[in-house]
């Protein structure tokens, strides 16, 4: 397995507010809310300000999720929004 692609499967990249690009471990993302800026909590209590929206955040997170078969899990377990 490609070690860079396998790493990067764990992440979504996001924009800090001054335009800088990052990645974040997707299963560390608590919630995401609009207040008015886009902010993610993570589960260890930090919080991170991004520029994208959260639609866009929570659109990646899924797709992170579908990859890895986690949303079927928790649409299994019923913990899924639908």
């Amino acid at each position: 397995m490609n070690t860079a692609y396998s790493r990067q499967i764990y992440m979504i990249n996001l924009k800090r507010l001054n335009g800088d690009s990052f990645t974040l471990n997707a299963v560390l993302i608590e919630q995401v809310q609009s207040l008015p800026d886009t902010t993610i909590s993570l589960i260890n209590g930090k919080k991170i300000v991004v520029k994208n929206e959260a639609p866009e955040v929570t659109g990646m997170i899924a797709e992170y999720y579908q990859l890895i078969g986690l949303q079927r899990v928790l649409k299994e377990a019923g913990e899924e929004n639908e």
